[in-house]
């Protein structure tokens, strides 16, 4: 490893691994601070591990798990240096210090990477003082962009290692043998002259020992990274003793229901609160405004969540639109489609003359795309557990983002950021939401009127689907020319919707938002970085603010503009007479990695066999969070209704770390992907989400999910991301075996025949 690549500090408890990037805190990279607080019988390597007494070690885990699989895959890299068994490496929940920070996932949404800025297709612009901000004064730890695995995979590996590099060390003082001649199993550090001792015995001493120098494992001897290993959080989810954040319970807790306007952006005007707290077990009414980008209401907290939710939910109230009048998606698209026709958008990516080649062209081809907002729809509603008494703060919170949480309750509260406790639970359900503080905020401002007693703050699934941050609404208009021998020489793509990352960050990190507003990098992903060789390219965005709540859906922009990319890869295909397959092929033949994952897609569904009669397949190919997906999906009719019946998957994601998970998150995105293709909508009228239930708005059921194939491209490149790449290709998948059933060509979601 390069020498700029790590720093260390081993001071016992006080000890720190810190990964360079350049980017994160010069205290941080300093080691100061207690990052592990003492404990008896357990000793601080370095800032992420400790190891016990028995032997055993401790990771600090700063991600959260949330189905995602995380709290098993970087486990294993600390077992791999380690050279320990996996069920011996026990997580705590890692502190706020930035030397947890995710880089990664605070560079997605921006418009540039800062490491990578001269080999970007696209303009740097506004926004790169953002990411100093981000990256070197905040260190968020963030769990979303499929990030957790490739952000750790140097720094657990690296501070696994170093911690095995004192413990070795340390045998090599005590017993005055040289490390060369140590084996290392299981945990125990053993000599041919028969001396051998367990991490636990060589700890104490480890600690005040230099590693000297650290190099992590060669491929060839990985025992662990690369298998296929059983999901640790699993026992406990099935015998129920697994905590999410509605398992919390404290003494002397009450509940809370809360009651939102209808309106989006509304708020209320006169209410009959004295009816509602003579209800039987009413303890309070609260009033909530309209925090972290919220819709105003109020809470009514009682003895029991049912009994708050009857009486929240009975009280009569004088509602009352915003001020800026009624919010209706049907006239958001019309704007969003005349912003196509009158606005230039920022340039992200642009290649050759489309001018000329569009000027010159024998033929065009154009066609205009939709996607309507999404909600997220996750299982768990939103909820959180707060406590304020005598001056601090204690959360007990499902969260993607726990120091954005404490800031938040720290800001509602008025008290110190460095009062605030916060207990992450399990996540029934991220998806982006919960990278939203809007529930916390109003968890903490209810706390605040209950005398010190705890607080669980509970969403119906009303105001779930009604008050969410949806995916953004958006329109894409994509144009080819053809020259006189039918061959596809330039692609123009124009988008339009609402910016995702400068309205995430007005809310829950304010006084990072600055006056960045575009360009959004988040929102146009997906279509301004295509693999495909046309040899003239222009692709821009418009980013527009509507007053819709938005924010990061998973696989955020590469959601939608898959479905309009792929789409209208394969239109080209029929309007040029050629197989979907080989057009793409020929698109391909400089991408050979895109190629690859394309090619073992389309072998391993049989692509060209015959089908039963009915059927028909469809194949798309996308690329997001460092990870290539092509799907092939098999599809019939029935009851004039799109049925789906089986989805090959074939990915590139760099190194694999365990690939059971890999194949778990591709049958999770199929599913959910599947559901937001055949049902995903929000209609917005008169300010007033339509869908206000599953009823509304039906999840795909056990009987109609496709069987999911998935193959794995072997790579020694480093992991990229697994929990979203799956999402994007499958509707255009769909939709495009769907037109080769019907003749039809769907270009909005959902897909409605």
């Amino acid at each position: 490893m390069k020498r700029r690549a790590w720093l260390l500090s081993a001071a016992g408890a006080t000890g720190a691994l810190v990964v360079g990037w350049g980017l994160l805190p010069p205290r941080s990279r300093t080691g100061a601070g207690r990052l592990w607080p003492p404990v008896e019988g357990e000793i601080a390597l370095n800032g992420w591990i400790k190891v016990l007494t028995d032997g055993s070690v401790v990771l600090a885990m700063p991600r959260s798990e949330m189905g995602q699989g995380v709290h098993t895959a970087l486990p294993m890299l600390v077992a791999e240096e380690l050279d320990l068994p996996l069920a011996r490496i026990r997580i705590e929940q890692a502190g706020s210090d930035a030397i947890y920070g995710n880089v990664a996932m605070l560079l997605a949404g921006l418009p540039f990477h800062p490491l990578e800025v001269e080999q970007r297709p696209f303009k740097v612009e506004a926004g790169e003082w953002v990411v100093g901000k981000l990256a070197r004064e905040l260190g968020i730890n963030a769990t979303g962009g499929s990030s957790s695995v490739a952000d750790a995979w140097t720094v657990l590996r690296t501070a696994a290692a170093t911690a095995r590099a004192s413990l070795l060390g340390a045998a090599s003082l005590q017993w005055r043998l040289p490390v060369a001649e140590f084996t290392v199993s299981d945990g125990v550090i053993s000599h041919p002259s028969g001396k051998s001792a367990h991490y636990g015995e060589l700890a104490k001493f480890a600690a005040a020992t230099p590693p000297g120098e650290v190099t992590l494992k060669e491929r060839k001897d990985w025992k662990v990274i690369g298998q296929s290993a059983p999901r640790r959080d699993l026992p406990a989810k099935v015998d129920g003793t697994a905590r999410f954040g509605l398992d919390v319970r404290l003494p002397g807790m009450l509940y809370a229901a809360i009651r939102l306007c209808p309106m989006l952006g509304g708020a209320p005007g006169a209410m009959d609160i004295p009816a509602a707290l003579a209800m039987p077990g009413i303890e309070r009414f609260v009033r909530l405004p309209a925090y972290a980008g919220s819709t105003a209401g109020f809470a009514v907290v009682g003895k029991s969540w049912w009994q708050a939710q009857q009486a929240a939910q009975a009280m009569a109230v004088d509602w009352q639109q915003r001020p800026a009048g009624a919010l209706d998606s049907r006239q958001i698209e019309v704007e969003l489609e005349t912003a196509l026709q009158t606005e230039e958008g920022f340039v992200f990516h642009e290649q050759g003359d489309t001018d000329q080649a569009e000027a010159a062209a024998a033929r065009r081809i154009e066609a205009v795309y939709r996607a309507p907002y999404l909600a997220h729809a996750t299982l768990e509603p939103m909820n959180c557990t707060a406590q304020v008494s005598d001056g601090k703060v204690f959360l007990w919170v499902p969260t993607q983002v726990p120091q954005m949480a404490a800031a938040i309750a720290a800001r509602v509260a008025g008290v110190p950021l460095e009062d605030v406790t916060v207990t992450v639970t399990l996540l029934g359900g991220g998806f982006g939401r919960r990278l939203e503080v809007d529930y916390i905020a109003q968890a903490v401002r209810v706390a605040m009127d209950c005398g010190g007693r705890p607080v669980q703050l509970i969403w119906s699934r009303e105001e779930d689907s009604t008050h969410d941050f949806y995916r953004p609404m958006q329109v894409a208009r994509l144009r080819a020319s053809l020259d006189v021998d039918g061959r596809v020489n330039s692609l123009r793509i124009r988008s339009a919707g609402d910016a995702i990352t400068p309205r995430w960050l007005e809310r829950g990190a304010p006084g990072l938002a600055g006056p960045m507003d575009t360009p959004d990098k988040t929102t146009a992903e997906g279509l301004f970085d295509l693999p495909y060789g046309f040899p003239s390219q222009h692709m821009t965005h418009v980013a527009t603010r509507k007053g819709v709540p938005v924010g990061f859906w998973r696989s955020v922009g590469h959601s939608h503009n898959a479905f309009f990319s792929e789409g209208f890869i394969d239109e080209l295909a029929f309007e040029t007479g050629q197989d979907p397959l080989s057009l793409r092929r020929h698109l391909l033949k400089d991408a050979p990695r895109y190629l690859a994952v394309l090619n073992l897609a389309a072998d391993k569904a049989g692509w060209g066999r015959t089908l039963p009669a009915g059927q028909a397949r469809g194949i798309a190919l996308h690329e997001s969070f460092g990870s290539i997906v092509a799907q092939v999906a098999e599809v019939s009719l029935a009851g004039g209704q799109p049925r789906v019946h089986r989805v090959v998957c074939a990915i590139d994601c760099g190194t694999v770390v365990n690939p059971d998970i890999v194949a778990q998150q591709m049958e999770s995105s199929v599913v959910f992907a599947l559901t937001a293709a055949l049902y995903g909508r929000v209609d917005i009228h008169a300010g007033v989400v339509q869908q206000k239930n599953f009823p509304d708005s039906p999840m795909l059921q056990l009987a109609q999910a496709p069987l999911v194939q998935t193959y794995l491209v072997g790579s020694t490149r480093p992991p990229g991301g697994v929990g979203e790449p799956g999402v994007p290709p499958l509707a255009p998948a769909v939709a495009n075996a769907l037109f080769v059933l019907t003749g039809k060509r769907l270009r909005a979601l959902p897909l409605t025949l």
